[in-house]
């Protein structure tokens, strides 16, 4: 189950065992998981195949960094959401994660992840998001 508005995305997640560390909460790793399944969510309700522009346009859009804020931490079974939501879409593509518990509400993680547009073959950062992914991200 999904939720989506302008320039956000949720996705409704359940922590499975096989993500569970030693400790019995989630491995810190997996959040940023989490965070690419809004992220290609959102992607996807914005219309944006990325393999496809890439196959159409030699263009790619590798993750540049990510930040991730552990507030509280999701257990074996735990149902949450995850929420993707543009920050920008023009230099780069922007996005704020937040990770909430649903049985308390309880926001688990914070994040950020940032993307640049990038011509193969020759590697060539561009300056800007061109402008169908951008458009698609700001009307989203």
């Amino acid at each position: 189950m999904t939720t989506q508005t302008a320039l956000n995305y949720t996705a409704h997640l359940q922590a499975p065992f096989h993500d569970v560390d030693s400790l019995q909460i989630v491995w810190h790793g997996h959040y940023l998981k989490y965070f690419d399944i809004a992220r290609f969510g959102l992607f996807d309700a914005a219309g944006i195949d990325l393999q496809d522009y890439y196959i159409k346009h030699s263009c790619l859009f590798p993750v540049i960094k990510t930040r991730t804020k552990h507030i509280a931490p999701l257990k074996h079974r735990d149902t949450f959401t995850c929420t993707a939501s543009v920050r920008e879409a023009r230099v780069k593509i922007v996005l704020d994660f937040v990770i909430q518990r649903t049985t308390d509400h309880m926001i688990c993680a914070r994040g950020q992840g940032e993307q640049v547009a990038v011509q193969a073959p020759a590697m060539d950062m561009l300056l800007k998001i061109p402008d169908p992914i951008r458009i698609a991200l700001e009307g989203c």
